[in-house]
């Protein structure tokens, strides 16, 4: 058995950055059925096509840790795949989970999902927010007008759409065995 650290302290989201990236999905799945999918990262490849893979380097008490992830961007009939490592927070309170990207191109980017129960489902958001890469003068056009709306809201809306799926699966078979008792 691997020893778990401390939970990361990742804060709260950093807003005001050049680049704020929000998707956006309701789920009819109660928060917590969706929470705890989305929370298990290292089980998203199952549920989504588009992700190539994602481990676990050290893993925290709070369920997060260092993950590393890849997914590929589609573009037409060619991919462009994507590689990053986060520090990874999971909090049960809010409910919410935060990443904070500490390698890859998007090296400082953090990211928030946050679960907001609603009549019939979850209201899930995923908000992304970045200074961009640090290349002079032209970081900040490129994570405003290519990385973010092309790059990580074309990953992150797959991703939403995906795990949303799978939750309501979830929620289904749930309620199906509830009915049979």
């Amino acid at each position: 058995m691997t020893e778990l650290r401390e939970p990361y302290e990742l804060g709260p989201m950093p807003l005001g950055r050049p680049m704020e990236i929000r998707d956006e999905q309701f789920v009819r799945a109660p928060w917590r059925v969706i929470f705890d999918i989305a929370r298990r990262v290292d089980e998203w490849p199952t549920h989504l096509s588009h992700y190539r893979f994602v481990r676990f380097r050290d893993h925290a008490t709070d369920g997060g840790g260092i993950v590393e992830m890849s997914a590929c961007r589609p573009f037409g009939i060619a991919g462009w795949p994507t590689w990053w490592l986060s520090e990874m927070s999971v909090d049960e309170g809010a409910p919410a989970i935060r990443f904070r990207h500490i390698k890859g191109i998007t090296k400082g980017m953090d990211v928030e999902w946050s679960f907001r129960s609603a009549p019939g489902g979850t209201h899930v958001t995923i908000l992304h927010v970045w200074d961009g890469p640090p290349i002079p003068v032209l970081g900040i056009p490129a994570a405003t007008l290519v990385i973010g709306p092309v790059f990580i809201h074309g990953t992150a809306s797959r991703t939403l759409a995906g795990l949303a799926v799978a939750a309501e699966r979830e929620a289904g078979r749930r309620e199906r065995a509830r009915a049979t008792q």
